[in-house]
C-alpha cells in the first residue's frame, strides 16, 4: 500500500513538473495508461444521441495529436485513479461515523452515483401555513448538483488525493484539490468570471447538458440559498477550495422568509401588521410564533413584539418560555 501511494505522488510530481516546463494543463498531457474503456462515457453520448468515434474524441481533445490518449481520456475512462469520498456523521462533529463510500471508476459514474448516494440523506421536512403543505429538503437539489459538478470540473487532477464530502447533520462540505486557479480571487468569482482550470472536461460536460454555461455555478448555489437565513460559505486556501452547504431545515430554520411568502403569492404585510392578524385569527401567539411566520431570529421577532405593546395593541401574559401574548381590545371584551 505504502508503495502505491508513493508511486501515485511521483506520478503526480513529474506531471506537475511537465505542466510548469511545457506549460500544458494535466487534461492535455498524454495519459500514462493507454488501455482504457469508455463504457459509461460511450452509454452518456448515446443517451443525447452523440456520436463517439474517433474523430469525435480528437475533436474532444481525449485523444491528443500524436494519436494517444490524453489524461482528459483517462478521467472520463473506467480505469480512472482518482477517487470521491463520501463520510456521513453523527451530529456536527467527526466524533461519530454512520457511513462512508469511496466512488471510483468514470468521472461520469462516480458524478451519478455520488449524487443519488448524497438524495438518501437529503430529508424532506413538511411545514405548514394553513392548510397549505410546503415540504423544504435539507439542501436545494441546485445546489448540491452544482458544488458537485465544480468539485469534478474545477479540481487539479495533477494532486492524486481523493475529493472529499463531509455530510453532518448541520452541513454538508465539498472539499476540492487544487483551490482557485492562477490569477484569481474569491472577489472575482463572484461576479461571474470563470477559467476553468479543465476546460475540456467542462466542455464534455456541456456537450451532456450537465453543464448549461460557464461561470455560473456560483451564483446558481447563492440564488438556491436566497430565501433562507443561513447562507452558503466559500472557502479557497493553497491548492484547496471548500463549500459548505448548511441544512436549512436545522433548528426549524426552514420556515418561510417573507420573500418567500411574497413568492408563494401570499399578501404583502407590514410585520406588525402580520402578527395582529395572527393574534386576530388565533387568540393569542408566542415570540416562536413570530419567528416562524415572520421568518427571523429572535431579537427580531421579540422587537416586534415589543413595537405593538409599546403602542398598547397588545399586552404580554405570563414570564419567561411560557409568555403568551393576546390583543388588548380581546381584554376590554
Amino acid at each position: 500500500m505504502k508503495a502505491t501511494k508513493e508511486k501515485k505522488e511521483m506520478k503526480g510530481g513529474i506531471r506537475l513538473m511537465l505542466i510548469d516546463t511545457n506549460g500544458k494543463n494535466y487534461e492535455s498531457l498524454r495519459s500514462m495508461q493507454q488501455n482504457l474503456t469508455f463504457n459509461t462515457l460511450e452509454k452518456h453520448f448515446s443517451q443525447h444521441g452523440l456520436p463517439l468515434n474517433r474523430a469525435q474524441m480528437q475533436t474532444l481533445k481525449l485523444i491528443g495529436d500524436d494519436g494517444l490518449y490524453t489524461n482528459l481520456a483517462l478521467l472520463l475512462s473506467e480505469q480512472c485513479e482518482h477517487s470521491l469520498k463520501v463520510a456521513v456523521f453523527q451530529g456536527s462533529d467527526k466524533a461519530v461515523f454512520r457511513d462512508r463510500r469511496e466512488f471510483t471508476g468514470s468521472l461520469l459514474q462516480q458524478l451519478y452515483e455520488v449524487y443519488t448516494f448524497i438524495e438518501q440523506y437529503n430529508k424532506t421536512k413538511a411545514t405548514f401555513s394553513g392548510l397549505e403543505r410546503h415540504d423544504v429538503k435539507d439542501y436545494p437539489a441546485e445546489a448540491v448538483r452544482e458544488v458537485l459538478l465544480n468539485c469534478l470540473v474545477h479540481r487539479d487532477y495533477s494532486f492524486s488525493g481523493s475529493t472529499l464530502i463531509n455530510i453532518y447533520d448541520d452541513r454538508i462540505e465539498f472539499i476540492s484539490l487544487g483551490g482557485l486557479v492562477n490569477g484569481l480571487k474569491m472577489e472575482t468569482i463572484f461576479i461571474g468570471v470563470s477559467q476553468s482550470r479543465n476546460p475540456a472536461l467542462a466542455a464534455v460536460f456541456y456537450c451532456l447538458h450537465l453543464i448549461e454555461s460557464f461561470g455560473t455555478g456560483i451564483e446558481k448555489i447563492q440564488r438556491s440559498y436566497a430565501i433562507y437565513a443561513r447562507k452558503p460559505e466559500f472557502i479557497a486556501v493553497y491548492s484547496g477550495f471548500k463549500v459548505v452547504l448548511p441544512n436549512v431545515n436545522e433548528e426549524g430554520k426552514a420556515c418561510f422568509m417573507v420573500s418567500e411568502r411574497q413568492a408563494a403569492g401570499f399578501s404583502v404585510l407590514d410585520e406588525k401588521e402580520q402578527v395582529l392578524k395572527l393574534l386576530d385569527k388565533q387568540g393569542y401567539i408566542t415570540r416562536k410564533q413570530v419567528e416562524a411566520a415572520l421568518g427571523v431570529k429572535t431579537t427580531k421577532a421579540f422587537n416586534v413584539l415589543q413595537e405593538l405593546c409599546d403602542t398598547e395593541k397588545i399586552i404580554p401574559i405570563g414570564e419567561g418560555r411560557s409568555r403568551k401574548y393576546i390583543l388588548r381590545s380581546s381584554v376590554n371584551h
